[in-house]
């Protein structure tokens, strides 16, 4: 009988560690599959709050001591006395004063604009909370790339326009073609002296390779239905009447794109700046492409007097693969550029 006793103790504790074990393991499945179904979160930071952190550091940097004690001492003082003040408010059932908010978003742009589907999350979150008196920074950074990713990244801006809250665009390296697209939709732009602006045209270019595939005695058959289904291709011979169409077709774009720029800018000389020449931020100001110069870092430390400022991304969850296949992408991306830069524009 003790036997038995003491192997029903052993396989109850077995049973109940079992059971333990399990329902871990269940919790650990329901929450990995709650975030495979969240597509990315939200970040918030305070960026008024970061500034001033770093504002004290440098200033105790610079003191001794005794100096250091002293400060810190009215510090914990003055912090006392706001918590006290805040608390009486709550009593009273008064509100303190709020500033209002300045939203920062930033948008590092590629050639297919993927980077649309995070500041559509963004945009969604501030239009959520946002007040009339509330403004938004956007730092661009973009040289362009595909017409509908671009014209998306322009329509999600858009949103804020439409809704009133005043858009300012800050380029402190390039806003070019699709960026320049973006860029024109804000209420106004700032740009850095030596940033790139402008380029407001439309490029494509095709290689084809039908000749060598003759040489080879390789055949490529296309068919189609529709006269301009296809105009240009890859391995088949080139018509000149495909080469008028993908021409005219060209040239459609960059009136719509020359369209868009004017109604934003009303005051812009369009077919004096829509040649897709780019120019330097000094000069795109004199032409009316922007209308100030200076860095986000400026814009951004004169705001905090008078707004809270608070950074806003939609960080995207990635597989691991999508990392490493991402991360190259973004290698050959950042080359190609490269090579574009050293034949097309001065290096200093």
């Amino acid at each position: 009988m003790e036997f038995l006793s003491l192997y029903g103790l052993f396989l109850a504790k077995a049973i109940t560690v079992v059971a333990a074990i399990g329902a871990v393991m269940l919790l650990a499945v329901g929450l990995r599959q709650r975030q495979r179904r969240r597509k990315g979160e939200l970040q918030v930071t305070d960026l008024g709050k970061h500034y001033r952190e770093m504002q004290r550091e440098m200033q105790l940097a610079r003191m001794g001591e005794a100096e250091q004690r002293i400060w810190h001492k009215r510090y914990k003082k003055e912090e006392k006395h706001d918590a006290k003040l805040a608390r009486n408010r709550a009593k009273r059932g008064e509100k303190a004063p709020l500033k209002s908010c300045l939203y920062v978003l930033d948008f590092k742009g590629s050639i297919d604009a993927g980077e649309v589907a995070s500041l559509r999350e963004e945009i969604s979150a501030v239009l959520a909370v946002a007040k009339p008196q509330d403004e938004v920074l956007l730092r661009l950074e973009s040289p362009g790339g595909v017409v509908h990713g671009y014209g998306l990244a322009a329509s999600q801006l858009q949103r804020l326009r439409d809704k009133g809250i005043r858009l300012t665009v800050a380029v402190d390296k390039v806003a070019a073609s699709g960026g320049y697209m973006m860029a024109c939709v804000a209420d106004r732009i700032i740009a850095a002296p030596f940033s790139i602006i402008g380029s407001i045209g439309v490029v494509a270019q095709i290689p084809n390779f039908n000749r060598l595939l003759k040489r080879n005695d390789i055949d490529v058959e296309l068919h189609t239905a529709g006269a301009y289904k296809r105009t240009l291709t890859l391995f088949g011979e080139n018509s000149e009447q495909g080469r008028q169409k993908f021409q005219q077709d060209l040239n459609e774009t960059h009136q719509l794109f020359k369209q868009f720029v004017h109604e934003m800018r009303p005051s812009l000389d369009i077919e004096a700046v829509a040649t897709g020449e780019h120019w330097y931020g000094s000069q795109a100001r004199e032409k009316g492409l922007v209308d100030g110069i200076g860095t986000s870092d400026e814009l951004l430390i004169a705001e905090m007097a008078n707004h809270e400022v608070i950074n806003i991304k939609y960080a995207r969850r990635k597989r691991l693969l999508s990392r490493f296949t991402d991360s190259a992408a973004l290698s050959i991306e950042q080359r190609l550029l490269h090579w574009w830069q050293k034949g097309e524009k001065p290096l200093l």
